[in-house]
């Protein structure tokens, strides 16, 4: 792939991986989306709570709800996604009802596992912030005792020609820092 240096021999599914915009309409089957989910369940977590939750949109009126929460900038590419995942995580820990500080990084790194399996199965997988929250707990009447982290675009990769140019223009693999600098 353009632009990518790799100093070490790590995963071919993690070389491999980026976040693309340019989304085929064709459908996912129902075993890869399980399949995604099922990876994501086994990522690691603070005394094992799983706190992370998924809101999973694959027919027609479930996208259409869904991607009224998406900015405009997003939902011009997204809108073209056969499924969109909506990550929440919850915030207290089932065992005592206090406060799990690390939530969120288990929930991250569940994301993690869900985006490397979908490459490993032929998907690719967008994870996107330009999204409104509040518009999301209302839609899906999401409790407080849930962070709304992202919203996921999963599917197969189309033609990068179908993007408007300026988004077409971003349509690569980015580069990275040196390890190096990363270490401190």
């Amino acid at each position: 792939m353009e632009n990518r240096d790799f100093n070490s021999e790590i995963l071919v599914d993690i070389k491999e991986r980026w976040s693309p915009r340019a989304f085929s309409s064709e459908e996912i089957s129902h075993e890869d989306i399980m399949g995604i989910l099922e990876a994501a369940r086994y990522a690691p977590s603070c005394f094992n709570e799983q706190p992370w939750r998924f809101i999973v949109a694959q027919d027609k009126e479930e996208l259409q709800k869904m991607n009224e929460i998406l900015f405009d900038g997003n939902k011009v590419w997204a809108s073209k996604a056969p499924v969109l995942i909506l990550l929440l995580s919850k915030n207290s820990f089932d065992r005592n009802g206090k406060d799990n500080y690390w939530h969120m990084f288990d929930a991250g790194t569940a994301w993690g596992y869900l985006s490397l399996e979908a490459q490993r199965r032929g998907l690719i997988t967008h994870a996107m912030g330009g999204f409104s929250k509040d518009k999301a707990r209302e839609i899906y009447n999401i409790s407080d005792d849930y962070s709304i982290i992202t919203v996921i675009a999963v599917g197969k990769y189309g033609n990068k020609e179908d993007l408007p140019d300026n988004i077409k223009a971003m349509e690569n693999p980015g580069t990275r820092k040196p390890v190096e600098d990363l270490i401190i």
